[in-house]
This record gives C-alpha cells, structure tokens and sequence, in this order.
C-alpha cells in the first residue's frame, strides 16, 4: 500500500522527491510502530488510538509539535489515499488533531537595510559581483524560492515585458513582474556572463564553471551580504522572500496580491506577514510612546 501511495504522489500529484521521501519516512515509521506492537498488526488494522499512541511515543523520544505534525499529515494523506482506492474500510487518521505548535513570526530585512546593501556597499564589475548583486535584487524585488531561481532559465526571463516565468511546488507556473532597476542589472550581468561563461547550458544563474547554479552557492552569497548589513541570525534566501512580502505589505500591498505573487495556494499562508508588520509596530509603538 504504501509503495502504491508514493507512486501516486510521484506521478499523479508531481510531489517533489522530498516531498515523497519525507512522507515514505513517517509511513515506515509508523509501520515499525505497529510492528512493535504485536507483530501481526498492519496498516489495515490501524485506529484511531494506535495512530494516538504513536504521537506520545514520538513526543516521549523528544519530537518537537512541528515534527509530529507533519508525520501526522502524511498519514492523513495516506489514510485518504487508500480509503478512496478502497484500500482500507475507514481512514483512522482523519479525527486526530496534532499537537499546537507556536507559530514563529517570519524573520525579514528592513527596507534601510536592503537599501544600504544594494545602494551603498562598493560592488565592483566583476563576474562575482555583478552576479552576486543581481541575485539578491531579484530575490529580494521578486520573492521567489531559492527552488524557483535554480530552475529560472534565460527563456524564462522577459526583458521586454519585465516578467519572470515562474515554475514553482508540483510545476505550477506563475508569472512575476519586476521593475526596470532588476532589469538593468539583469542586462549588466548578461554581458559579463555571456563573456566570459561557455555556451551550451540554459540556465540563467551559472555556476562558476558555467553550469545551473546550485542551492548551497546561492544560500552562501546571500549570507555573506546578508551579514554586512544585518545582525539576523537566520541569513538565507527564504528570509529575502519574507523580507519582499513584509516590504510589499508594508507600502500598500493586498494580502491576495501578495499571494498571487509569492505563488500560495491560500490566503492564509500569506496572512502571516500581517502580522509580522503588527508586531514590527507595536515594537516602534514601545520605543517611541513616552508613556507605552
């Protein structure tokens, strides 16, 4: 049952391989669970209690609220999966509420911040950092996935149009504007690119022997800037992507605007970055009120 459920995430649903790993992961563990348990129990005889005990035995060995969520919503899924293939009588895991987790409000760069770092640092005109500087306005005028730019080919980028063709979770296409500030830096990196990187490969970030650039090079040039202007402690990608949508809020941007640009399937997944921008004024509130 359970190789039939990861053949439907892999081909039916496009799920990335992480995706199908993850959840293969918490199906085998909870398999050996109920193995444990009385070795002539399977995943057919599993109810509601088994799938019960097994979240306190996970908490019991130190799992954190967020970890056993997700094993949770990969029984959920698989419980629907084969309650719809007629694979099992019921779906045990559809009343089971995981435990609460508190919800971390997303770290972002200020606006001053960003502007210090693309504005007033020294760039010079080399291949490194014309790149560099071209990565980080992009990332940070556009909020996509660090996913997202790996896969961006030189097709993919609209100069005419200042538009970005977007291939983002299970190949959702989505297209992106951008201003004319990202798109003189994307003219200025393309020829020093094209003259010193040889033909023959698509991809619109190169790496330095001219192949697709890769996640761990990306992480690295945007932590080594991060760091000239920030004291965050968490300095990655995914921090320029909610430093976009906090700055897109911030200067009168819907929530569903948002959401159609940083490519959520919900509203709600966006919502958090409203209340990232209430804290933030509370915060100012604090310090400026004489009697806060």
């Amino acid at each position: 049952m359970i190789e039939q459920f990861l053949n439907y995430l892999r081909f039916e649903r496009n799920s990335s391989p992480q995706t199908v790993l993850t959840y293969e992961e918490a199906l085998r563990e909870f398999e050996s669970y109920l193995a444990f348990k009385d070795s002539g129990l399977s995943l057919r005889d599993a109810d509601a209690d088994l799938i019960r005990e097994w979240m306190e035995s996970l908490m019991d060995r130190g799992n954190n609220a967020s970890t056993i969520n997700k094993k949770l919503s990969a029984l959920r899924s698989f419980f629907r999966f084969a309650l719809k293939r007629k694979l099992v009588d019921c779906d045990p895991a559809h009343c089971i509420t995981g435990p609460k987790k508190a919800k971390p409000l997303p770290q972002f760069v200020r606006e001053g911040e960003m502007d210090r770092l693309l504005d007033d640092m020294e760039w010079g005109d080399d291949y490194d950092d014309v790149r560099a500087r071209t990565l980080l306005l992009l990332l940070y005028e556009t909020g996509i996935r660090r996913a997202e730019v790996i896969g961006l080919n030189d097709a993919d980028v609209d100069l005419e149009t200042c538009q970005l063709k977007v291939t983002g979770k299970r190949n959702k296409q989505r297209i992106v504007p951008f201003g004319e500030e990202l798109a003189t830096e994307i003219k200025r990196y393309l020829d020093v690119r094209d003259s010193q990187a040889t033909a023959g490969c698509e991809a619109f970030f190169l790496n330095d022997k001219g192949g697709r650039i890769t996640e761990y090079m990306i992480g690295k040039i945007v932590k080594e800037n991060l760091s000239k202007v920030t004291s965050l402690k968490k300095r990655s990608p995914h921090v320029l992507r909610h430093s976009f949508a906090t700055a897109m809020l911030n200067n009168g941007a819907g929530l569903e605007t948002i959401k159609n640009l940083l490519g959520h399937e919900s509203v709600s997944t966006t919502e958090i970055y409203a209340h990232t921008t209430f804290e933030q004024l509370k915060k100012v509130y604090k310090e400026a009120h004489p009697r806060a």
